[in-house]
């Protein structure tokens, strides 16, 4: 980036690094590029983004560290990479190279999850995230639903590490299980051989790991990965170079993952039990079809709803695990 303004004592201004940062931006195709630099500034500066208006000058040493990151940035490294932090809700999640940034659409997909456990009146609830990530489904429920029970479940070694890294420096009750929800491909480019994870080692699958919870699951949330493989040239250089693969594509469908996650809700669910499910914007009626055809679980899930997200995009499913003759719908947790 070319030299920016500086005060007649030879100080630099930060108006001025930050309208050549935003320009540059701009001229990357970033889609936000006020924003992303007021963001790197604030980052940079050790300050929250609204008290840069009081900050008139920045040290030389701030100024080429800002420059390098917006640099960065307009490579297109996601500004999440670039602050170590995404926020989610009421939280700050850990993220970086080898795990799935959390969006704000996914924040609905909690609100809708914590709604519905307060309406059903379990004091304690036991939830499962499938396909967790970096934990932010599972953490915001343990710090917004008070008793519950919340385990996490990934498989991919890299996200498993920014679970737990995310766990630890929260210190929120989340249990975390290594395990294999049963997503068909992983991720893998169509037509790829199976592929053993670098240093997943064994993995037992999720209906093994949890099985002391089968058919006491008040809650079940998952944000698979539902991308189908159609979209594999069009999504963002941040998303396609940077978000990892297996958290991303569902195959050639885009369903292998919430087909997984339904396959493992309808044995971990207790009659009445809750799925909350996030899917691509295509699948706002393929999801709820999924859910009321006549497989494995025909006749079983009902109140089956559709949710768009604040831009009116189909975006998530609820819908309520009734299977016949297993007994009338309870809780696991304790009833008001």
């Amino acid at each position: 980036m070319p030299p920016t303004a500086v005060t007649p004592e030879g100080q630099v201004t930060l108006a001025g690094e930050l309208a050549a940062a935003a320009a540059r931006l701009a001229a990357a195709g970033v889609a936000s590029p006020r924003g992303d630099a007021e963001q790197l500034a604030a980052h940079v500066l050790d300050v929250s983004r609204g008290r840069l208006a009081l900050v008139e000058v920045i040290s030389t040493s701030a100024a080429q560290e800002l420059r390098h990151l917006v640099e960065r940035r307009a490579d297109r490294v996601p500004l999440q990479h670039l602050t170590g932090l995404a926020g989610f809700r009421r939280l700050d999640i850990a993220v970086g190279p080898g795990v799935f940034i959390p969006r704000p659409e996914t924040e609905w997909v909690v609100e809708e999850a914590i709604r519905l456990l307060r309406a059903s009146g379990a004091v304690r609830p036991i939830c499962v995230d499938l396909c967790a990530g970096s934990g932010a489904i599972a953490l915001s429920l343990a710090d917004e639903v008070r008793g519950a029970e919340v385990h996490a479940v990934e498989l991919e070694p890299a996200a498993l590490d920014w679970l737990r890294r995310n766990v630890g420096r929260t210190g929120l009750p989340v249990r975390v299980h290594q395990a294999d929800v049963g997503v068909i491909g992983a991720g893998l480019p169509p037509g790829s051989p199976p592929a053993t994870r670098a240093g997943a080692g064994p993995v037992d699958g999720v209906l093994s790991v949890l099985a002391e919870l089968a058919g006491r699951v008040d809650l079940v949330v998952s944000n698979p990965p539902y991308l189908p493989d159609h979209e594999r040239s069009r999504v963002e250089p941040e998303v396609g170079r940077h978000d990892p693969p297996a958290a991303l594509w569902g195959g050639p469908d885009g369903l292998d993952g919430p087909r997984a996650v339904v396959t493992a809700a309808a044995e971990l669910l207790r009659p009445g039990g809750l799925l909350v499910m996030e899917h691509a914007d295509e699948h706002g009626q393929a999801v709820p079809s999924l859910l009321a055809s006549g497989g494995p679980w025909s006749g079983s899930w009902f109140d089956i709803v559709d949710h768009p997200d604040l831009a009116g995009r189909d975006r998530f499913v609820t819908a309520r695990w009734d299977p016949p003759g297993r007994g009338r719908p309870g809780s696991a947790g304790e009833d008001v």
